[in-house]
């Protein structure tokens, strides 16, 4: 279903994706982990074409590009193919929740305004804020706003979600209710790729999990074997700091 083919972005003289191969099949679960600073927020924004990838090739469903060659015209098919929920949930502060959800599918779609609404309210009532359709950002709880954000790209009907450390900008409080929606799109089989440094969820709902470091793909395997027996020691290493804390019998 998606396809990622020695994909490579520089900034400057810093490459920060390193030649990245990567397939997804349809409904599969993919959690990528790693040390900040190591390029999983770039991976991300690159299948969006939010950043401009330096060299590589792209396949989304029916869609295949060279991504140096890619016309305005291939980017946006790329990107009604994916759907992005930022980390800081990135809402129009003027739309309400339910403008906020329908906006993509008016200007990029070019849904009539009315059934945008429609879809919209059905988005909002799945995602338990029905009562909240006509609430502008600042009134929401940081939660909510990223549920809402959510929202949105479930109203894409993407054939992939992507998501950019989701609850990384949430107080503690608002965190399970955001994970809580994530593993009912996973329970529907919604393709999803999510950088995170959530790893109880990366344990829970992944098919598997992918370890990135300096820029490539160093290991990747399902979260029972991954957790439990890396085979790289740089995973290893991260492991063993990012689960410091952990109660000695707990396993993964």
């Amino acid at each position: 279903m998606i396809k990622v083919t020695h994909l490579v972005k520089r900034f400057g003289d810093s490459t920060v994706l390193d030649g990245i191969d990567l397939e997804i099949d349809r409904g599969e679960i993919i959690v990528v982990i790693g040390p900040s600073g190591t390029g999983k927020s770039t991976l991300l924004r690159c299948l969006n074409f939010l950043e401009r990838p330096d060299a590589g090739r792209l396949v989304i469903g029916d869609l295949d590009v060279d991504v140096t060659r890619a016309s305005r015209a291939d980017i946006l098919a790329a990107r009604r193919r994916t759907a992005f929920v930022f980390q800081n949930y990135a809402l129009f502060a003027n739309k309400t929740a339910l403008e906020n959800i329908a906006e993509g599918l008016i200007v990029v779609n070019r849904w009539p305004r009315a059934k945008a609404h429609a879809r919209a309210r059905e988005i909002l009532a799945r995602i338990g804020l029905a009562d909240k359709a006509d609430a502008y950002p600042a009134s929401l709880s940081g939660g909510q706003q990223q549920r809402v954000g959510i929202g949105r790209a479930m109203a894409a009907q993407a054939e992939v979600i992507l998501f950019d450390e989701p609850t990384s900008s949430l107080d503690p409080e608002w965190v399970e209710e955001v994970l809580a929606l994530m593993k009912q799109l996973a329970k529907e089989r919604q393709t999803m790729l999510v950088v995170t440094h959530e790893m109880g969820f990366a344990r829970d709902v992944a098919d598997r999990v992918i370890f990135m470091e300096g820029g490539r793909i160093v290991e990747q395997g399902p979260p029972s074997r991954l957790f439990n027996a890396p085979e790289d020691p740089r995973t290893r290493d991260f492991l063993r700091k990012v689960l410091a804390g952990q109660p000695a019998s707990g396993t993964f």
